[in-house]
């Protein structure tokens, strides 16, 4: 199986366009909100000192997210290229299992999906330490990690069930285009999830965005909203109601809460997955 998984990533990685159009999401929700939405939200906030302390982690923790998804999908883009060839075909016909075969395909994005996070983590923090001196705290690099490894398995599953069913390149193009301009919606980035209408905030907490993105945002923001609600403190629920700093349930989930749901999502995704790896094996022996 590790002979596949080096595969996948060898093909990923050589193709630079591919892998520059896997970040093509994230990368236009950041520049999104740089020209048109970071003045108006400093605005909105303006009685806080120095909000954009506070909302350069904020959007951090919202395109870590879109990166999560896009990256993760274009990753499992082999599954599907392999599948119209017929490669994956002759693959089920040797000793490998349907279910090891499909496992390599996840690991690989889940390689991929880690690796590209890292990337624009790193990016992204290095710019805002340049434009408005933001320095992450120490203490939040380890959980950060670990959040980006528990988002790429998220999103993996999520992914490997949708495209479990497709099984032409057309129709990839389409759930991929779907995929990378909702997933900046979803995750609460273009509006903050307090600025939509209750029937949309109702949508988004059935799916996973919501609470991937405010699990970052919490671990990220922690320190500084300590600091900047210091003073102010009758704010800071609005504050974290509105941006999506926790999910209103019946009240605002907590950063453990947030990972639990994330990892019930990835259990339902896969079981799902298990579910229908039959019908996506006939898929696969009808291209031969």
């Amino acid at each position: 199986m590790m002979a596949l998984v080096k595969r996948h990533l060898a093909l990923y990685f050589d193709n630079k366009s591919g892998v520059f159009f896997s970040l093509l999401g994230a990368l236009i929700t950041f520049v999104l909100y740089l020209v048109f939405l970071k003045n108006n939200m400093l605005a909105s906030w303006s009685q806080l000192a120095a909000p954009q302390k506070l909302l350069d982690p904020w959007l951090i923790g919202g395109t870590l997210t879109v990166t999560a998804v896009t990256t993760t999908a274009n990753g499992l883009n082999r599954m599907i290229v392999d599948r119209e060839l017929g490669t994956l075909a002759d693959l089920v016909l040797t000793d490998m299992s349907f279910i090891g075969i499909q496992f390599s395909y996840l690991v690989s994005a889940m390689i991929i999906g880690t690796l590209m996070q890292l990337i624009m983590f790193v990016a992204m923090v290095g710019y805002f330490n340049l434009t408005d001196q933001f320095v992450l705290s120490p203490a939040a690099i380890l959980p950060v990690m670990g959040i980006i490894l528990l988002s790429s398995i998220v999103w993996t599953t999520f992914n490997l069930l949708i495209l479990s069913f497709v099984t032409n390149l057309d129709s990839l193009g389409k759930i991929g285009t779907i995929l990378g301009t909702s997933a900046g919606f979803f995750a609460g980035v273009y509006l903050p999830i307090g600025a939509v209408p209750v029937a949309a905030q109702n949508l988004m907490k059935i799916t996973p965005f919501p609470y991937n993105a405010a699990i970052y945002r919490q671990v990220l923001m922690a320190d500084q909203l300590k600091t900047t609600f210091k003073q102010v403190p009758q704010l800071r629920h609005q504050f974290e109601q509105t941006l999506g700093i926790g999910i209103q349930l019946q009240y605002l989930t907590s950063w453990q809460e947030n990972a639990l749901i994330l990892v019930g999502f990835s259990v339902i995704f896969g079981v799902l997955t298990l579910i229908f790896a039959k019908s996506s094996r006939r898929k696969a022996i009808n291209k031969v």
